[in-house]
């Protein structure tokens, strides 16, 4: 009996060999896909300030959350080392569409098209948003997915609840922590970036939260599915490291 709960918990930390690339998981390119979607999304989405069950929020928030929960699967089911992958995916198509779009502002109108200004003032991106997007983004997820790799280990698996909610509460809180900072500083008051930087918080955090269940049933259907439950006790933490390989 005791050996069959070995090799049990030996399949458990460990990822099947023929998935050792990524290529051979069902969903993973899906969650992928989706994950980039929704950053964007919500990225072109946040140029507009809007009011939301009583807090002050930029509109993005609604949706940006959703890549926290998308990361939380990534690296609960798949691995830290996957997860990353994946972040660096992000972080590169929100470069690309934040210069295009840059670009694409300064370009010349036509002389019959007469929303030039809408356009800037709608996807017209500063350095400034762009650059406080990106160190946001690219600490809070990174904080996000370690700690849930490590609190994984630490729990042995039981608690998922604790992981996911545990790890949004660091990996938001830098995230909008250092976003709001950085795109408003000097240019809103005080009080109305600490005004935002709360209701965004408990925003983001709340909806983590409330999809708990669903996270429970994705990650349950996924581990399934991919026979993947990744345990990261060999992964090499560094975030500019894209192998996915164990040490």
């Amino acid at each position: 009996m005791q050996k069959v709960k070995q090799l049990h918990d030996a399949l458990a930390r460990n990822a099947t060999s023929h998935n050792v690339a990524g290529g051979q998981f069902r969903y993973l390119d899906i969650i992928t896909v989706l994950f980039v979607a929704v950053l964007l999304i919500s990225n072109v989405a946040s140029s507009k300030i809007t009011s939301f069950a009583g807090l002050t929020l930029d509109a993005g928030t609604i949706l940006f959350p959703l890549t926290y929960i998308f990361g939380d699967v990534l690296t609960e089911v798949y691995g830290y080392a996957r997860g990353r992958r994946v972040i660096w995916m992000g972080f590169l198509c929100n470069i690309v569409m934040a210069a295009i779009l840059m670009i694409v502002a300064v370009l010349p109108p036509a002389a019959d098209w007469p929303n030039q200004k809408a356009f800037e003032a709608v996807l017209g991106l500063t350095p400034r948003i762009v650059a406080a997007s990106m160190i946001a983004y690219f600490a809070g997820e990174f904080i996000n997915s370690f700690i849930l790799a490590k609190l994984k280990i630490r729990t042995k698996g039981k608690y998922l609840w604790v992981r996911t909610i545990g790890s949004t509460l660091a990996g938001e809180l830098l995230d909008t922590l250092l976003f709001i900072t950085i795109a408003f500083w000097g240019i809103f008051p005080t009080p109305v970036m600490i005004s935002l930087l709360i209701s965004n918080y408990i925003f983001k955090v709340g909806v983590e939260v409330l999809f708990t269940p669903i996270t429970y049933f994705v990650v349950n259907k996924l581990k399934k599915v991919e026979h993947e439950d990744h345990y990261d006790r060999k992964t090499n933490f560094n975030p500019f490291a894209l192998s996915v390989e164990n040490k």
